[in-house]
């Protein structure tokens, strides 16, 4: 076994109106496998209030997963799509060279919003690929041992996502049916990480709660898992990805230049626009080239 357990905090970040628990990216850990961003929220009531406002905002070099635990979202694009989302489907945003999409509860949304953010690097070969939208409402799902698992990316236990990936990877909500114990299949050459969004759980003796993060090395086939009914978890792995990664507000690259450029046609409105959202899109931030070289 090539790594061994450790357990991280989250820090709070703001999203709009939201606090989030963000638990990727980490001073010494920029992403695991191809995962580099990883925001909880919630639960949380939004009942006669507004709820999720995120203004149009520009990306490039990653895809954005979007997976409700409770609530309903609506996605918009500058392709034109137009999704709303609900617990136990998959949004999935390809940003490619460059897309803009905003987030928001619909008028009439559910009283109660939870759900998770999660950022995909896409490796260098496909850093510039089209920009793309897909929803899928119905997922694979296994069990193992009182754990129902649904996979929205990848595979994992013989059930596999159909949403396009770039690079080995699996994404999966681990959910406790009844007070469960048992060993979760895992890919001996990806990394992995967990974290709790209810609940609470016990991995290979680890005890993980909503705003905490534990890695697991390479190298393992399985690993001992117990939750008390109601307890849900996230599993998230991959292949290391062996790349240099520049993060900056919301791109990913690989240089200083690229972020500049995409910042410039940010402002110069070559992003494209996203119909719909009545409100103004988001400035992007001052650019900083000592911050830049920090994000690294």
């Amino acid at each position: 076994m090539s790594g061994g357990l450790e357990l991280t905090s989250s820090r709070d970040a703001r999203v709009g109106d939201m606090t989030v628990r963000r638990l990727l990216p980490l001073r010494l850990r920029r992403s695991v496998g191809a995962w580099c961003f990883a925001d909880h929220y919630g639960p949380m009531s939004v009942d006669g209030v507004a709820g999720m406002a995120v203004p149009p905002h520009p990306h490039i070099g990653l895809q954005t997963v979007t997976w409700l635990i409770c609530g309903n979202v609506l996605h918009r694009d500058s392709l034109g799509s137009e999704q709303m989302i609900r617990p136990g489907q998959l949004n999935l945003m390809t940003a490619g060279r460059g897309i803009a999409h905003s987030e928001e509860s619909p008028a009439e949304h559910d009283p109660q919003l939870h759900g998770i953010q999660l950022w995909v690097a896409l490796p260098e070969a496909a850093r510039l690929a089209e920009p793309a939208f897909e929803h899928h409402a119905d997922l694979p799902a296994t069990g193992v041992d009182g754990f129902q698992i649904t996979v929205f990316l990848g595979s994992l236990g013989g059930a596999e996502s159909p949403a396009r990936v770039f690079s080995p990877i699996v994404g999966a909500e681990i959910a406790a049916t009844r007070d469960a114990r048992g060993m979760i299949p895992l890919a001996p050459a990806h990394e992995h990480v967990i974290f709790v969004t209810d609940g609470s759980a016990q991995v290979e003796g680890t005890a993980v709660s909503p705003g905490s993060l534990l890695y697991l090395g390479t190298g393992r086939e399985q690993v001992p898992v117990a939750a008390a009914t109601g307890s849900r978890m996230f599993l998230l792995g991959g292949v290391p990805l062996g790349e240099p990664l520049l993060m900056w507000w919301n791109f990913v690259a690989r240089t200083p230049t690229q972020i500049a450029a995409a910042v410039a046609d940010w402002q110069d409105g070559r992003f494209g626009s996203v119909g719909g959202y009545d409100g103004d899109p988001l400035p992007a931030p001052p650019l900083d080239a000592g911050r830049l070289r920090a994000a690294r």
